[in-house]
Parts: C-alpha cells; sequence; structure tokens
C-alpha cells in the first residue's frame, strides 16, 4: 500500500516502482494506492489471505488491521520511490507480525526510528486530510470574485453564497480537520473527536492553524493515555471510546487550549500575520527565497512538505503571499528538468528524453516529484540548480506580490478568474526560474557517451 500527504504524486509514482522491481526480482506484487481520492486497485481479502508479506509506503496514518498476523515492513513513499529494488529485499528479509514483534536490537533501533519520524507522520495525516477542504475552499473564493473583489458583500447575491460557502464553511473547517486527523493518526477514531473539538477552539480563539496543530497532538496523546492507563471493569469497558475518552480528552484538551496555550498564539500568529502583510520588498524576497529552495531541496520530501504545510496553514488567516511563492517554486524542478532534455537533447538517453516531456507536464500540474528520477540519478547537479531556480521564482512571486487562493492545482488554477493574481507577472516568474533551472541544468549535465566511455575504463 502506498500513500502520500497530498494522494497524488508519490502514492503513484512509488507505486509503479515498487511493482516494476516486484517484477524484476521474480515476485507477485499488487500495490493498493490511498490517493486523493481514495482507496484504487484496493487489495482483496483473497490477496491479503494469500500474501507473504506487506509493505506499507505511507507518509500518513493508515489502518493496517486489514493485514493483521501477515508480516509488515514499514517504509515512507520517498523511499520506496528512490530504492524500489532496496526496499523490496529489506522488507523480504526483515518484515515482522507487528503484535509479534522480537525484541532484537535491530528491531529496537527501527522502532525507535519509526517513534522519531511519528510526529512528521502525524502532522501529514492531519495536513492530507485538510487539503481538500482548503481547495475546495479557496478555489470557492476566487470564484466569488469572478463578479467583483466585492460583489460577495452583497447579500442574496451568487457571490455571497459563494463566499459563505468557501470562506465561512470550508474555511472554517480547516483547522478543526486538521486538529481532528492529527489526533486520528495518534489515537485512531478515539481522537477524531476531542481533536476537532481542540481545533474549533482554536480557530474561535484566533490561534489558527498553529494553535490547531497542537491541539491537535494534545488531544491525540491524552486520548491516547486514557486508552492506554485508565483501567476500567469489564462492564463498562464499551463505554471507553463513546463516552470515557471523547469526555476526558475534549476537557484537557479545551480547558488547556482557552486558559493557557490559546491566547499566547493567537498573540505569536497575529504577530506572525502582521510581519508577512506590511513587510518590505527586501524581506519579501528574502522569504520568497527561503521558501522556494525549500520547495525545490528534496523535491516533495520533509523539507519541501515544511514549507508547503507553512503556505496552507496561512490560508486559514487570509494571507496569500506565501502560497503562492510556494506552488510556483515548486513546479520549477520538475518544467526545469524537461526542458534540459528539450536543449540539450544529445546529452540524454531516450528513456530520460521521455522522462523529461512526462517531468514537464507534471511540472505545469505543481508535481515537483516529476524531477526524482533527474535528482536520484545525478543529485549533485540537479537539486543545487533546482535550488537555484526555485529561489529565484519564489523571490519574484513575492516581489509581484502574488496571491493563491487555492494551495494546489499548478499552471490550470489560472483557468479560474482570480486564483491567482497578477496572473501574467505569476507566469513570468515560474518561467524565469523553470528557464534558470532548465538551461543551467543542460549546461552543467554530463553527456550519456562520456559517463559510458567512464564506465567502461
Amino acid at each position: 500500500m502506498t500513500a502520500c500527504p497530498t494522494g497524488v504524486a508519490h502514492t503513484f509514482m512509488a507505486a509503479e516502482a515498487l511493482a516494476e522491481s516486484g517484477r524484476r526480482l521474480g515476485h507477485n506484487m499488487r500495490v493498493e494506492t490511498q490517493g486523493s481520492v481514495g482507496a484504487q486497485d484496493a487489495l482483496t481479502e483473497e490477496e491479503i489471505r494469500a500474501a507473504d508479506l506487506v509493505i506499507l509506503a505511507c507518509d500518513i496514518e493508515v489502518d493496517p488491521t486489514r493485514f493483521a498476523g501477515k508480516p509488515i515492513w514499514r517504509t515512507s513513499t520517498g523511499t520506496a520511490l528512490k530504492k524500489p529494488q532496496q526496499t523490496v529485499e529489506e522488507a523480504l528479509a526483515g518484515a515482522e507480525v507487528e503484535d509479534q514483534a522480537s525484541n532484537s536490537g535491530d528491531d529496537r533501533e527501527r522502532k525507535k526510528s519509526v517513534k522519531e519520524k511519528g510526529v512528521y507522520k502525524h502532522l501529514l495525516t492531519g495536513v492530507s486530510f485538510m487539503l481538500p477542504m482548503v481547495v475546495a475552499g479557496g478555489l470557492l473564493i476566487a470564484l466569488s470574485f469572478v463578479f467583483g473583489i466585492e460583489a460577495f458583500k452583497e447579500e442574496g447575491t451568487l457571490a455571497a453564497a459563494l463566499m459563505k460557502i468557501g470562506g465561512d464553511s470550508a474555511f472554517q473547517l480547516m483547522i478543526p480537520v486538521l486538529a481532528g486527523y492529527i489526533a486520528y493518526s495518534i489515537a485512531d477514531r478515539p481522537g477524531i473527536a476531542p481533536g476537532m473539538i481542540g481545533g474549533w477552539l482554536a480557530a474561535d480563539i484566533g490561534s489558527g492553524f498553529i494553535g490547531g496543530i497542537i491541539a491537535g497532538f494534545l488531544a491525540g496523546y491524552v486520548a491516547k493515555a486514557v486508552i492506554r492507563y485508565v483501567k476500567l471493569p469489564s462492564s463498562v469497558e464499551s463505554l471507553k471510546p463513546i463516552l470515557i475518552i471523547p469526555l476526558v480528552a475534549s476537557l484537557v484538551t479545551g480547558l488547556v487550549m482557552i486558559y493557557l496555550i490559546g491566547e499566547p498564539v493567537a498573540a505569536i500568529l497575529a504577530g506572525l500575520t502582521h510581519f508577512l502583510e506590511t513587510m518590505g520588498s527586501t524581506n519579501a524576497v528574502l522569504l520568497g527565497i527561503l521558501l522556494g529552495a525549500m520547495m525545490c531541496f528534496d523535491m516533495g520530501g520533509p523539507v519541501n512538505k515544511a514549507a508547503y504545510t507553512f503556505g496552507v496553514g496561512l490560508l486559514a488567516s487570509e494571507t496569500y503571499a506565501p502560497m503562492a511563492a510556494i506552488m510556483a517554486a515548486g513546479m520549477v524542478p520538475a518544467i526545469g528538468m524537461g526542458i534540459a532534455t528539450f536543449v540539450a537533447r544529445s546529452k540524454f538517453a531516450q528513456a530520460e528524453r521521455e522522462a523529461g516531456k512526462a517531468s514537464f507536464v507534471l511540472g505545469l500540474c505543481f508535481i515537483s516529484e516529476g524531477a526524482i528520477p533527474f535528482a536520484a540519478k545525478d543529485p549533485l547537479r540537479v537539486i543545487p540548480v533546482a535550488m537555484i531556480g526555485g529561489a529565484i521564482t519564489g523571490a519574484l512571486s513575492m516581489l509581484f506580490g502574488a496571491k493563491l487562493m487555492a494551495p494546489h492545482g499548478g499552471i490550470f488554477v489560472l483557468l479560474i478568474p482570480n486564483a491567482i493574481s497578477p496572473a501574467l507577472l505569476y507566469l513570468a516568474a515560474i518561467a524565469i526560474g523553470s528557464l534558470v533551472t532548465g538551461f543551467g541544468y543542460a549546461m552543467i549535465k554530463r553527456s550519456e557517451q562520456t559517463l559510458s566511455v567512464e564506465a567502461s575504463t
């Protein structure tokens, strides 16, 4: 099973890579993708019963109960995509039934590594469930602007209805959903209710996405503590998930948010929002450089997702410029690789030229992962030149004052009027950064013929 936070690129590319590596190693492998529209190619009960082992290449929390009793190997979609054959071989050698895992030194080290990645995984789970709300809400708000920037203020109009659906409803639910599913990732279903309650309080107090993240983790770990440590007589144990856990976790989370955390975090968020709204062009350019470089550093990895989560979170406070810079820069690596394969065709093998065409299209869709095959093969050249192009694009986007209402969709968001403004300058920022990356890599790449000669000698 593969699942990434957005359920778009890494999910399906990792699935394809694992399936191909499994076939090359002589194994019959079936892959279920937990994408943005749910499970595709879902594994049947018969296939699960017949399986020798299960690989969970997931960056978000997924329900493993279907695989009870089966040896399981856990990894990330990024690792599965970049090292698919190694992943399969490690799974064959090290997969274990989780509830009967040994206490060997290697096993303890692996569990420690999984635990260290747990906080990041919980956060990405919340972001994954929040994203559809953000995208839908942002696009609905943009649609309301089609009738004029101030048209939604007139009661009874279609513009007002669109703003009510997108801004007053979808955006209002962003933070509760984020917090609820962070808590779900930690404590399973018992964490959802206290997480959403804590998230709603965070939004109501004004502590925004930062408060929502805190509320989600607090609710999740309190719920998990109640599950683990509160022992009840067997006659009332059945009340635990529907009464005791929601009550205790919601009470603790709510009181902490109201009396301890909410107001200070709200002040911090208000200060951050004020800084972003009033910063001069120099600070804007510096922020754009930082966010742009982060988006291109690991192309869908932890650093990329950290920048992306920052931009998405700011949408709840109606701060749209960082998200514009983030999406623009995230398009640069894949578009740049497509340009490089076109302008320096002789330096690329036929398979790479075909990959370049796909990469270009993926880049237009804001799928940075299209550049991963090139980065995996030549990281010391691809990653720096991609970061330079992304930093330039991010800086230009912030300098131009570009604002983005929806955090995904790439170039195709331009089809919706006012979803991006100013549209032409935004396109120019993307084009300039992509050309820098594309021509830059075309110049410094070593040709396949040179590499072949060196390899033979």
